[in-house]
C-alpha cells in the first residue's frame, strides 16, 4: 500500500511538473485566468498577434489554435458565413480560413477583375444560386457557371430565358422558378431546368419590382399598384389582391413568415415610402418612418429577419429597421458620404453591409457597428460613370452589375 502511494505521489508530481513547463511563459495571473475571458481577450485580436501569441508555449499554441476560439473570432468577423445569431452557413468550410478572408474584407484587400462585358448600355439584375449567376440583359436572363474559382465565368450561358417585349426589371429565383418583372407591365415564370415559360399582364405600366415566397408572388409597379399573384401553375396570372399604393413602386419584399410584405415607394404621393401590407387582405398595417423629405424613394429593401429589415435609397441615407422596438423611426442608419443615391445593398447577415452608389460605380462596405464606412471601391472612370444597379456576395467575393460590365472583387486571393 505504502509502495502504491508512494507511485502515485510520483505521478502527480511529474503531472504538475509536465503543467507547469506547458503554462505561458506570461505568468501565473493569465494562467489563473478563466478559459472565457481568455476566449473573449483572443477574440479582440488580430492573425498576426494571434500567430506572436502562438509562439509564447505550447499551451498558447494549443489554445489559439482551437476551432472554439476561431468560431468565436469568425462571429465578431465580417463576411465569415456566421449570422449575428451565431448560425454557421458554411460547416465544409474551416472556420480558421474564414477568418482569414475575413481579415481581407475588414482591410480591403481584394483584386478587382470584369466578368462579363456588353457594348450597349443596360439596367443588369442578378441573383446567385449554388456555382450559377443569373443575370439579366435587356429582355433576357442568362445563367452562368462559375469556374472553381469563382472569380470567372463559364464564358458559354448555361441557359437563357426570353419572353418580355422590353427589358427585364427585376427578377428572383424561388422553387426552382425565375419570376421576372418586365418593362412591358408583365410577369414572366420561367422554369429553370426546363423549356417552361408562361408570361401575363400584370400592371398598366413597367414591373419595378418582384418578390416571391411560399407559393406567392408580390409585384410593385410605376402603375402606383402593388398586386399579390398565386405561384400555382393552375392559377397563374389571378390576381389575389390589387393595392393602391398612391405612389410608384420601387421595391417589395415578402416577410420571412409569410404573412406580410413591405413596399418601398418614390416617396411623392405619400409621405411615408416604406409601408407594410398584410398578405393575406392586403390591407396597410403600418408605415416605418415619418421624417423623410419629399422625393425620398427606396429602391431597395430587405428582410433579415421576420422583425428587422434594411432599406435604402435617394436621400443617400441606409436604414436598419427593428420592427419589435419601434415603427416611427430606425434604430441604425448610415449616410453616404458623397451625397449619392444608393441603388442597391447587401449583407451577410451578420456586420458587413455592402451599397452600391448611382456615381462612378462607387461598392462601398460598413461595418454595422461603425458609423463611418470602411472601404470604396470606385468601378468606373468619369467617362462611363454609372450607378452599381445590383450587388452580391458570397464569403469570397463581391458582385456588382454596372451599365456596360459585370464586375467581381475577389477577397480570397487579392
Amino acid at each position: 500500500m505504502a509502495a502504491a502511494a508512494g507511485e502515485e505521489e510520483e505521478e502527480e508530481e511529474e503531472e504538475a511538473a509536465r503543467e507547469s513547463a506547458a503554462r505561458p511563459a506570461a505568468g501565473p495571473a493569465l494562467w489563473r485566468l478563466p478559459e472565457e475571458l481568455l476566449l473573449l481577450i483572443c477574440s479582440y485580436l488580430d492573425m498576426r498577434a494571434l500567430g506572436r501569441l502562438a509562439q509564447v508555449c505550447r499551451w498558447l499554441r494549443r489554445f489559439t489554435s482551437c476551432d472554439l476560439l476561431w468560431r468565436r473570432i469568425a462571429r465578431a468577423s465580417l463576411n465569415s458565413g456566421f449570422t449575428r445569431l451565431g448560425t454557421d452557413l458554411m460547416t465544409s468550410v474551416p472556420v480558421k480560413e474564414r477568418v482569414k478572408v475575413s481579415q481581407n474584407w475588414r482591410l480591403g484587400r481584394c483584386r478587382e477583375g470584369i466578368l462579363l462585358k456588353w457594348r450597349c448600355s443596360q439596367m443588369p439584375w442578378m441573383q446567385l444560386e449554388d456555382d450559377s449567376l443569373y443575370i439579366s440583359q435587356a429582355n433576357f436572363i442568362l445563367a452562368y457557371q462559375f469556374r472553381p474559382d469563382g472569380a470567372s465565368l463559364n464564358r458559354r450561358p448555361l441557359g437563357v430565358f426570353a419572353g418580355h417585349d422590353e427589358d427585364v426589371c427585376h427578377f428572383v429565383l424561388a422553387n426552382s422558378h425565375i419570376i421576372s418583372a418586365g418593362g412591358d407591365g408583365k410577369i414572366g415564370i420561367h422554369k429553370i431546368h426546363s423549356t417552361f415559360t408562361v408570361k401575363y399582364s400584370a400592371h398598366e405600366q413597367e414591373v419595378n419590382c418582384v418578390d416571391c415566397k411560399g407559393g406567392i408572388i408580390v409585384s410593385g409597379s410605376r402603375d402606383r399598384t402593388a398586386k399579390v399573384w398565386p405561384l400555382a401553375s393552375g392559377r397563374l396570372g389571378q390576381c389575389l389582391h390589387t393595392i393602391q399604393t398612391e405612389d410608384r413602386v420601387w421595391s417589395i419584399a415578402i416577410s420571412p413568415l409569410l404573412s406580410s410584405f413591405v413596399t418601398g415607394t418614390a416617396c411623392c404621393g405619400h409621405f411615408s415610402p416604406l409601408r407594410i401590407w398584410d398578405l393575406n387582405s392586403g390591407q396597410l398595417m403600418t408605415h416605418l418612418g415619418s421624417d423623410f423629405p419629399p422625393g425620398a424613394g427606396v429602391l431597395d429593401v430587405m428582410y433579415e429577419s421576420p422583425f428587422t429589415l434594411l432599406s435604402c435609397g435617394y436621400d443617400t441615407y441606409v436604414r436598419y429597421w427593428d420592427l419589435r422596438t419601434s415603427v416611427r423611426k430606425c434604430v441604425m442608419e448610415w449616410e453616404e458620404p458623397h451625397d449619392s443615391t444608393l441603388y442597391c445593398l447587401q449583407t451577410d447577415g451578420n456586420y458587413l453591409l455592402a451599397t452600391g452608389s448611382s456615381y462612378y460605380g462607387v461598392v462601398r462596405l460598413w461595418d454595422r457597428r461603425q458609423r463611418a464606412c470602411l472601404h470604396a471601391f470606385p468601378l468606373t472612370s468619369t467617362p462611363l460613370s454609372s450607378p452599381v444597379y445590383c450587388l452580391r456576395l458570397t464569403t469570397k467575393h463581391l458582385y456588382a452589375a454596372l451599365s456596360y460590365n459585370l464586375h467581381v472583387l475577389d477577397f480570397q486571393n487579392p
